[in-house]
């Protein structure tokens, strides 16, 4: 069955591909753009004082599925509380507009709206499924907590919701094994703190492969952790990276240094996520790349 997807986001790293794979298997994509839109595109602006200058209505009517991917860059200066502010509102304010738009039609489309695995906060061993709760002030998690709330209106119309509570994507055009590999790879590679702290991940293939799963699959709902099966300890992931690149990682960043060095993004590294994506699993997606080993392998092969 071909599906019409609304993509906002479409123009980011997750967004590009995504759309690719969504129309080579056969569905119709209308990307929300901030510019004057060309063919498959229609211009948004979720920032419009006027709610009816923020976005096609007829777009959001005519499509089967809206996936919001769209938000500032989560790679910036930890210690600006600019980037921080950038951080939380351009996630919340568009998947609120959508969220709004989607409450407004007459016959709901399904609402895929982006979301951090940093929602849970630190839980140490724990094993977290999407029942799990969520913990601590962390930065990533207080914007993980609205980002979710924003899509309220949605869910009250009636439609479908899944949150996609997305690990880091471990490819090498992309952070953060994009920084990484060349730090390995120049045998200067190691761990974090104690490095016994759950590090979620998954591959891109894994994540595309998720979030499609999920619009074509119309009883998946909720909260949706997009992340590996078997979510390795920031020192398995150290060893197994410095492995694939053939150079030794003995070296060691001490806790106190992140804390001061990583600001409100030192949490993210020190804290810890045992995540399991349950949901998926029990929607009968298969992963391609279930552990460490084989997200790396493929992060670092990819064109």
């Amino acid at each position: 069955m071909s599906l019409h997807v609304v993509v906002a986001g479409s123009s980011g790293f997750l967004g590009t591909h995504l759309t690719a794979a969504l129309r080579e298997r056969g569905h119709s994509v209308t990307a929300l753009v901030r510019r004057p839109a060309g063919p498959g595109e229609s211009t948004w602006n979720p920032y419009a004082d006027d709610p009816a200058q923020r976005l096609d209505p007829g777009v959001i009517a005519a499509a089967d599925v809206v996936v919001n991917l769209a938000g500032s860059p989560t790679v910036g200066n930890p210690h600006s509380q600019k980037w921080a502010d950038e951080l939380l509102a351009s996630r919340v304010t568009t998947t609120r507009v959508l969220a709004e738009a989607i409450a407004g039609v007459s016959s709901p489309p399904a609402y895929l709206a982006g979301s951090g695995i940093s929602y849970y906060g630190d839980h140490a061993d724990q094993l977290l499924t999407e029942s799990a709760d969520t913990r601590g002030h962390a930065t990533l998690t207080e914007v993980c907590r609205q980002w979710e709330a924003a899509t309220t209106a949605a869910s009250v119309a009636g439609a479908r919701v899944c949150l996609l509570r997305t690990a880091p994507v471990m490819d090498r055009r992309n952070a953060p094994l994009k920084q990484l590999a060349p730090l390995f790879k120049a045998g200067l590679g190691g761990r974090l703190g104690k490095g016994s702290q759950y590090m979620a991940m998954i591959s891109l293939r894994d994540w595309i492969g998720g979030v499609i799963h999920l619009a074509e699959h119309p009883t998946a709902s909720g909260p949706v952790n997009l992340c590996c099966v078997e979510t390795p300890t920031n020192a398995e992931f150290t060893r197994t990276l410095a492995a694939a690149v053939h150079r030794p990682a003995f070296a060691a960043v001490p806790g106190g240094l992140l804390k001061v060095a990583g600001g409100r993004m030192a949490p993210e590294l020190l804290g810890s996520l045992n995540v399991r994506p349950q949901a998926l699993l029990d929607a009968g997606y298969a992963f391609l790349d279930p552990e460490v080993g084989s997200v790396i392998e493929t992060g670092l092969a990819a064109r």
